[in-house]
């Protein structure tokens, strides 16, 4: 296994479609898959997609943490949902299930050091092929939602700020404290 170079914003790997994977098990795909994973475990991000590691495949990584999709749907207090497992999925296929959308905030190993609010669907379906071939058909709600677009969207050659309808909610990572003051001194 090894870590890989990460694409970031402006390499033309990031602005294409990607090509989908004819044979799941072949072995050079399930070298990719250990590279992705092994990458984003050092990365400490919640997704990958092959694109983002100049290979130009219908292939992302990703879990969510169920604490972490409390905190970013708001739902404290309620249930906590459940840890959706490290996933990997080959040629994936996003469904949507309602038009409703909700804002959240993005950030992106392509595009270090900065965050900006996208609006998402908020209820989608996606399916897809693991390393072994097996589907994998799921629903997927709020943040888990927000999760697999976001990585969907790379298979197509896009991100995130593209997606976003307020280039003003764009900021550096960097900034987080001082913005956190500032909403704290206007309440």
């Amino acid at each position: 296994m090894a870590i890989l170079k990460i694409a970031r914003m402006g390499h033309p790997v990031l602005s294409q479609a990607a090509a989908p994977v004819e044979d799941p098990a072949a072995p050079e795909v399930g070298r990719l898959i250990m590279d992705m994973l092994e990458t984003m475990e050092d990365a400490q991000g919640t997704g990958l997609a092959a694109p983002q590691v100049y290979a130009p495949r219908r292939i992302v990584a990703f879990f969510v943490s169920g604490a972490r999709a409390e905190r970013e749907d708001g739902a404290e207090g309620e249930t906590p949902p459940e840890d959706v497992p490290l996933t990997v999925l080959i040629n994936p296929v996003v469904e949507v299930l309602s038009d409703d959308m909700a804002l959240g905030w993005e950030a992106c190993l392509s595009v270090p050091g900065l965050m900006g609010e996208v609006p998402r669907h908020s209820a989608i379906r996606y399916r897809g092929l693991n390393p072994r071939g097996e589907e994998i058909v799921r629903e997927a709600h709020g943040f888990h939602a927000r999760v697999v677009q976001h990585e969907c969207d790379h298979l197509d050659g896009i991100l995130y700020p593209r997606r976003m309808t307020d280039l003003s909610t764009l900021i550096f990572t960097s900034e987080l404290r001082a913005m956190g003051r500032a909403e704290a001194e206007e309440d």
